[in-house]
């Protein structure tokens, strides 16, 4: 597991809280920057040590849902009983930021172990996530399974690449953050 202080742990969270909402949906339309939600979800389980996290960034999740789309806002296509899809969706993106946690070492070939524990949490996201829409939303009259993996061929590398480009500016910020750390301290030990 990474070690960070609490301090450390609650200035992160606020950082990935505030990103998810920022990028979720599309009620800041000035920013136009994709959905980090993916990224936040797997940073959550990487970064972030009480198990108690998920619920509260689903909660946040679900809350700018209600708050910009509207539960009652029948209209919106995606609003429907299959966005439940999302809870074991967004977890299985938590619990491979988790599994990663313990896996990290503080050395370049952990990136040989992030990017398939990343791209194998996002599939499985996909599955649920899109799988979920697919047969459950009633938006398709007769859902096949042949169907279903079009439908994750389409959309998973572009919901892919986009929590990839978030999880590498964070592995950026991480190692930037680290360095400086290991700098200052130094320099604060010779004085």
């Amino acid at each position: 597991m990474l070690k960070t202080s609490k301090h450390t742990q609650l200035v992160v969270g606020a950082l990935l809280l505030a990103l998810m909402i920022m990028t979720r949906g599309s009620h800041f339309p000035q920013l136009n920057l994709p959905s980090a939600s993916w990224a936040v979800f797997f940073l959550v389980g990487v970064l972030l040590r009480p198990v108690w996290a998920y619920p509260l960034f689903f909660a946040a999740a679900v809350a700018v849902d209600v708050l910009t789309v509207g539960w009652a806002n029948v209209g919106h296509h995606c609003m429907t009983i299959a966005y439940w899809a999302l809870l074991p969706g967004y977890a299985a993106l938590w619990f491979g930021g988790r599994l990663y946690a313990g896996w990290h070492r503080e050395q370049a070939s952990s990136l040989l172990v992030l990017v398939p524990t990343m791209m194998v949490s996002a599939l499985v996201c996909q599955v649920f996530t899109s799988g979920g829409f697919y047969w459950f939303s009633g938006r398709y009259a007769e859902p096949t399974f042949v169907g279903m993996i079009e439908r994750l061929a389409h959309y998973y590398p572009s919901y892919l690449s986009t929590m990839a480009a978030y999880v590498a500016v964070a592995v950026v910020l991480y190692v930037g953050a680290r360095s400086a750390a290991a700098l200052f301290g130094n320099a604060s030990q010779r004085a």
